[in-house]
């Protein structure tokens, strides 16, 4: 890991070396990029990966202030290629200074410690990226005006804050990539994590590209806080195993998501963009209002809804034998013991060498009897 000290240094550009210092090799790349805003010469270069460009400023009325808008072109990935650097560095820092000394204390194994970390750092992500669009759509009033998904389509100019939450989703899923390298993901686990981070690039820059900034986001927030509650919850259950009530709230709350994603995904595509009145492919315009686009973004919603729920039915069909197993352990009670035998003499009343007899009349009474 980066900021890391170690006693034994391994070979320069080794693969270790590059895994031990990658954030440091990250943080001096960056700061190259900062410094070229000092000279005149490279300002105009470094600009480019540092601000947000394509900026665009509208009046919207004769009294009223000019507003500053933006649009998506090619130099948007220099600034992503910039924030991928900034987003490695903050993993790193995340990792060395809060993640592994909670690891040390817990002592956890090789597996639970590989979704320790995964957990941790993703949860630190959705939380501020859920907070975040939670802010951006009070400023829409979506709450009021759910149609404005898709009215005024194409959605070509964008405010600040929504072209740098795109900016930075993009950069960070694209450098979970290389961490998989850095962090040394185990073989095992690669192809579920690639799965998911290539769902992420997808989905976020189609949103992004073809002005859909406007459902991606509302999409993304109740998505995110699902993902929150879960890792939230799973790092609970890593440091005491007893706490399970959040995986509870997480599966209520992931249904409800996946329903309201496929709601909102066909009102939008199957009666809000087809009744708009500007219809019509344009790369000029920004104009991607055609059926086979519109079918195509519903189709790669719902079947990545369908994976998501069947992944989920797996994983509940597995905890559910889990505890079942367990329930059936904790049934079985360790058989009793056997009691001692009593011997017996054939006259009926020996035990343990003393005779005993099973007549309870008195010695007197005997006698009476016997006379």
């Amino acid at each position: 890991m980066g900021f890391r000290k170690k006693n034994k240094s391994p070979p320069v550009l080794s693969h270790e070396f590059v895994i031990q210092n990658h954030a440091d090799m990250v943080s001096c790349l960056a700061m190259i990029i900062l410094l070229g805003l000092m000279f005149e010469v490279t300002a105009k270069f470094a600009i480019m990966f540092i601000t947000v460009q394509y900026n665009v400023t509208q009046v919207l009325d004769e009294k009223s202030e000019p507003v500053n808008l933006y649009q998506y072109g090619p130099k948007d990935v220099a600034t992503v290629f910039f924030y991928l650097l900034i987003a490695v560095i903050l993993h790193a820092l995340i990792q060395e200074y809060i993640l592994d000394k909670i690891n040390r204390r817990l002592h956890l194994s090789k597996t639970k410690h590989s979704k320790f970390n995964e957990s941790g750092q993703l949860a630190a992500f959705y939380l501020l990226s859920f907070i975040w669009g939670c802010s951006i759509l009070t400023a829409e009033e979506f709450a009021t005006n759910p149609t404005f998904l898709w009215e005024d389509y194409p959605h070509t100019n964008m405010v600040f804050q929504v072209k740098f939450f795109y900016i930075c989703q993009i950069a960070y899923w694209l450098h979970a990539l290389p961490e998989l390298y850095f962090q040394k993901v185990r073989k095992e686990d690669i192809p579920r994590q690639l799965y998911y981070i290539c769902l992420y690039v997808v989905h976020i820059t189609g949103a992004y590209v073809l002005n859909l900034h406007r459902l991606g986001l509302v999409l993304l927030v109740p998505h995110y806080l699902v993902e929150l509650l879960f890792h939230a919850s799973r790092l609970f259950y890593f440091s005491d195993e007893n706490k399970q009530k959040g995986f509870t709230l997480w599966a209520l709350l992931f249904v409800i998501a996946r329903l309201l994603t496929l709601t909102l995904s066909v009102l939008t595509f199957g009666f809000g963009l087809p009744r708009t009145e500007n219809h019509g492919f344009s790369l000029a315009e920004g104009n991607f209002n055609v059926l086979t686009i519109r079918m195509t973004c519903l189709a790669a919603i719902c079947l990545t809804q369908a994976w998501m729920m069947w992944k989920f039915i797996n994983f509940q069909l597995k905890k559910w034998r889990e505890h079942s197993q367990n329930q059936a352990s904790k049934k079985k009670t360790v058989s009793p013991k056997s009691k001692p035998h009593k011997r017996e003499n054939s006259r009926g009343g020996a035990v343990n060498g003393v005779v005993k007899s099973d007549d309870k009349m008195s010695p007197r009474a005997r006698k009476v009897k016997a006379s």
